[in-house]
């Protein structure tokens, strides 16, 4: 199998051509790479009618994955008469997540695009949505498609947090950009990059150094100390004033206003793994999700090398 990078296209059980598909193929022409489409079927009814009549439940499966695979054909048979080389498949896979897994291993990948999908609060408390299992365990970039309106992007907005200042944190926030920026030049799309001061979190972690002090403008130095740090990211990076942004306030309300005022057809943020309760509660990018009137692009930290 060659070993130029794919992109990876989640497709859904239904038979519709979603928003993931547009930005698929306009991504594929703008980075000049191939593309697998792959949809991941799983229907519970013939999964309990395995238990009593096997073969035809077997059966059932196969035709199911015939007919999806073939619409997948026509698909990605019109992607390659813009240029593109498609290929496509439809499996019967009951744990998407670890069967995208196998794909990672099976294939180099670029991206994993996927149709966002939101689910309510009560479901996530009990177990976690493909997309979530994508944006906190998935070390391969992800790009979730809320809609398309612009097939290739023309507005790319880049996140980044300078409240820490661990050297792990600060190139992280350089290969945010540097995704941002690389997504903008393939797309000849305009770039903003933005940052959130977020004082709520500033003050729960100095909240022992007592009111007086933060009367005493503790928070106002700790705003333009993050100021500096921001405008020393973006002048590195060649971000113009007029496209860098530095904003105070609640960075999931900032982040979503910013983004709609904008227009903004793609926000680029980081996203790292939760544990414990922090899990169960999600990140920024996973509240985001549910309510950024954009679509997602998540890069991932660089794995720790082995010792």
């Amino acid at each position: 199998m060659s070993q130029t990078p794919r992109l990876l296209l989640i497709a859904p059980q239904q038979l519709q051509r979603t928003p993931a598909f547009e930005r698929t193929e306009q991504l594929a022409l703008a980075m000049q790479l191939p593309v697998h489409i792959v949809a991941l079927d799983h229907l519970q009814a013939l999964t309990l009618a395995g238990l009593f009549e096997s073969r035809e439940a077997e059966q059932l499966q196969a035709a199911y994955l015939e007919q999806h695979g073939q619409w997948l054909e026509l698909q990605a048979q019109g992607m390659r008469e813009r240029g593109l080389s498609v290929t496509c498949e439809a499996r019967w896979a009951s744990q998407p997540y670890q069967e995208i897994q196998l794909f990672a291993n099976e294939m180099p990948l670029a991206l994993i695009i996927k149709d966002a999908h939101a689910e309510s609060a009560m479901r996530r408390i009990f177990y976690t949505p493909l997309d979530w299992q994508l944006l906190r365990d998935c070390a391969l970039p992800v790009h979730l498609v809320t809609e398309a309106r612009h097939p290739r992007p023309r507005r790319v907005l880049a996140i980044i947090d300078v409240l820490r200042s661990e050297v792990q944190d600060l190139q992280f926030n350089d290969q945010i950009i540097d995704a941002a920026v690389k997504l903008a030049e393939q797309c000849d799309a305009e770039l903003d990059l933005l940052h959130v001061y977020d004082w709520v979190a500033v003050y729960a972690k100095d909240a022992g150094v007592g009111a007086l002090s933060l009367a005493s403008g503790l928070y106002e130095a700790l705003g333009e100390a993050q100021r500096d740090v921001y405008r020393a990211v973006a002048e590195r990076h060649g971000v113009p004033p007029q496209r860098s942004h530095f904003i105070e306030g609640m960075p999931l309300q900032q982040i979503c206003r910013f983004a709609e005022e904008h227009q903004s057809d793609v926000i680029v943020m980081g996203t790292t793994q939760h544990r414990g309760l922090h899990k169960r509660l999600g990140s920024t990018a996973e509240h985001l999700l549910l309510q950024a009137p954009c679509s997602i692009w998540a890069v991932k930290p660089p794995r720790d090398p082995l010792p």
